[in-house]
């Protein structure tokens, strides 16, 4: 019975994403946002019980890639198609550009799964990370609509991350090997500097997030040999 627990928890991601599409389509982007929190929890959860149960197997590994791929890939395209339909610039097309992010999210999952260099860490964004940028930028749009109603930036932001996805930066995962400060004080690190960002600044912090996650990753790496 314990085999089935992680595959049933990346169901839970996948099922949580299907909900997310369908209100981002709706033009509900909040409870979308909130529908990628739940899938990112599942998303973490599903591979931690697979490594405390020992039941780790090459269909949850192929499960979790496609359940992600909804999630992570196809769902925060949606979010930045929405965005790019109510900017400042009036276009049927310009919107389909948003689809760039779901791209780039399925070659960063495919190179995931054939690249040997990230059974410990990532190279390049997660596509997690990715997405809670992308489902923050409607929080951010409330404060700033100016800002966020820009199709220059929206575009700029979709051909950045689309980079950082594929990119040769290196990024560490989350997994916890042990508890051992020694060996995890980066992820230790940014995880209490993120709770006091989202504490104080809620969705609005994940920019703030994302840049610290990776220039902690940075000067994490910076005396490692590039791979």
């Amino acid at each position: 019975m314990k085999r089935h627990i992680p595959n049933a928890l990346t169901c839970a991601n996948l099922f949580s994403g299907c909900i997310g599409v369908v209100f981002a389509f709706k033009g509900d982007l909040n409870i979308a946002a909130y529908a990628v929190l739940i899938s990112g929890i599942c998303d973490f959860f599903d591979g931690f019980m697979a490594r405390l149960l020992h039941v780790k197997s090459p269909i949850g590994k192929e499960l979790d890639s496609l359940a992600d791929m909804v999630s992570f890939g196809f769902l925060p395209g949606v979010v930045m198609f929405q965005l790019l339909t109510q900017s400042d610039f009036s276009s049927p097309y310009l919107p389909y550009l948003g689809f760039l992010i779901t791209i780039f999210s399925a070659l960063r999952l495919a190179k995931f799964n054939i690249d040997t260099r990230q059974t410990e860490d990532f190279i390049g964004l997660n596509t997690p990370m990715n997405t809670l940028f992308i489902v923050s930028l409607p929080f951010i749009q409330k404060d700033y609509p100016g800002l966020i109603n820009s199709s220059i930036l929206l575009v700029a932001i979709t051909v950045i991350m689309s980079f950082l996805l594929t990119s040769e930066i290196r990024i560490f995962s989350l997994k916890f090997g042990s508890l051992e400060w020694k060996q995890n004080k980066v992820k230790f690190l940014f995880l209490i500097l993120s709770a006091i960002l989202i504490a104080f600044l809620k969705f609005a912090a994940i920019p703030f997030v994302l840049v610290l996650y990776i220039s902690l990753s940075v000067l994490h790496f910076r005396k490692i040999p590039k791979l």
